[in-house]
């Protein structure tokens, strides 16, 4: 495993022959590892983002990114590189920012949150109608915490918040929590178990959706069902939440989902839930960011925003 500092990297070159914005896009395209959104996300052109990167190899004498089908993969080198650079750029960005006023009425900037789809459905709703009010210039994007190196993007500072179950985000990182919540047994209505209470007996005689909801705790339920020796009869597996309602109306099989999503999508797709015949720990919901963060005044203004825009009452 290759150890290295951005001192033992500059140690044998002149400060004065590195061009900061060489390290941003370095640390963007990692992140990336697309040269066509980093040249988006950065404006500025393909061929720019591809002559920065041949000077930024020509200088520290390594390929940097190969390319492979899945984008521009990092070397061994630049995977050593990232951490120290992306912890100086943090550290610049915080010095620089630490006193800069945010003012949202006029800021046109673009912050992106990791999230789930019940997460979206839960918040989303809320929190644009708020942003319209109060930041009508600001825009929001999402992602999936499975579909990006999570820890990699929040260090780099190109996810500014991440929602949800997240046991992995420890070290390094603030959180708050915004709800706790039960999971409960979800079906249509008229289905057979729909009678008030669901046993032992009738869930695991039950057909089935399960749901393995990549980069969340949610897979915390089918360990515990094991270890309980609680088999189900899983007819349909799907790697998210938000098909859930439109397959339950039509089918006799049920799921075991969060309470918030069952209390948000049970009436517009004619569903019921019950609470769940097996004693599951209550879940809890939290905001997370990277300490580099935490003084950032865009990033507490998005904090606290989503905290005071978070619903806490859905009846």
């Amino acid at each position: 495993m290759i150890k290295i500092t951005l001192v033992n990297v500059l140690v044998a070159m002149d400060l004065r022959d590195i061009d900061l914005n060489l390290l941003v896009l370095f640390n963007d395209l990692l992140g990336t590892g697309r040269v066509n959104v980093t040249a988006e996300r950065l404006g500025l052109t393909q061929p720019a983002v591809s002559n920065a990167l041949g000077r930024l190899r020509r200088l520290l004498g390594d390929d940097l990114f190969v390319r492979t089908p899945q984008g521009m993969r990092p070397t061994p080198f630049a995977e050593a590189l990232a951490e120290p650079i992306s912890y100086a750029l943090g550290a610049i960005h915080g010095a620089l920012n630490q006193n800069v006023a945010f003012d949202p009425l006029r800021s046109r900037q673009n912050f992106t949150i990791a999230m789930t789809d019940i997460g979206e459905i839960h918040f989303l709703p809320e929190l644009m109608q708020r942003l319209a009010a109060t930041a009508p210039g600001i825009s929001l994007s999402t992602v999936r915490n499975h579909s990006i190196d999570l820890d990699r993007e929040m260090e780099a500072g190109n996810v500014h918040l991440a929602i949800g179950l997240l046991p992995d985000l420890q070290a390094g990182y603030f959180q708050r929590r915004l709800l706790g919540q039960h999971y409960v047994c979800l079906f249509r209505k008229g289905h057979a178990l729909d009678r008030g209470t669901v046993t032992l007996e009738d869930f695991t005689a039950a057909e089935h959706i399960g749901i393995v909801a990549a980069g969340t705790g949610h897979g915390m339920v089918d360990e515990l069902f094991a270890r309980m020796g609680i088999e189900r009869r899983i007819r349909l597996r799907v790697p998210h939440f938000v098909a859930i309602g439109h397959i339950l109306r039509n089918t006799d099989m049920i799921a075991t989902v969060p309470e918030v999503l069952a209390l948000r999508i049970a009436e517009p797709f004619g569903l019921t839930w019950c609470r769940h015949p097996i004693s599951l720990p209550e879940i809890s919901i939290g905001m997370f960011w990277h300490s580099k963060f935490h003084r950032d005044a865009a990033n507490q203004w998005l904090r606290t925003l989503i905290f005071d825009a978070r619903p806490t009452s859905l009846s």
